[in-house]
């Protein structure tokens, strides 16, 4: 699930408060355990600034979750950003956007980091499908 796609479509209503970020991952979480009941692989990609609400996702889906901190650093993810996004918000045309104006909670303990700043598309692939084949979730 992309993030994007689900905030145009299933959650086209919120916003991006601290309350409507907090509704948006809590309806992918039971989205995510609707298609975990029907023995479907779910992988969500989503900014998940808060800790209690990535804890909220992972309780829902106990023994199912599996978080992977997608690292990146903020210098980085501002040359990267083809939508123009962190120069809007840096312009005050966007509020409440995380890293600029709002805060992101560093996960902890996620069972996997992956380094997009040191590392490139294939390679994160290539870390993510090792750790599902190490833990032997696929073959």
């Amino acid at each position: 699930m992309d993030g994007d796609n689900i905030r145009h479509r299933l959650n086209k209503n919120l916003c991006f408060s601290q309350e409507d970020r907090e509704e948006n991952i809590r309806h992918i979480g039971e989205v995510a355990n609707l298609f975990s009941d029907a023995g479907i692989i779910t992988m969500a990609a989503f900014i998940s600034p808060y800790k209690a609400d990535r804890d909220k996702a992972r309780k829902l889906n106990e023994g199912r979750f599996i978080e992977v901190y997608v690292k990146i650093l903020l210098e980085v993810v501002e040359k990267r950003d083809p939508k123009g996004l962190y120069k809007k918000a840096h312009g005050g045309k966007i509020k409440q956007f995380t890293g600029i104006d709002a805060p992101y909670e560093e996960p902890e303990n996620a069972e996997l980091v992956v380094d997009t700043s040191e590392n490139n598309l294939d390679e994160c692939t290539k870390i993510v499908v090792d750790y599902l084949k190490e833990t032997e979730i696929i073959i």
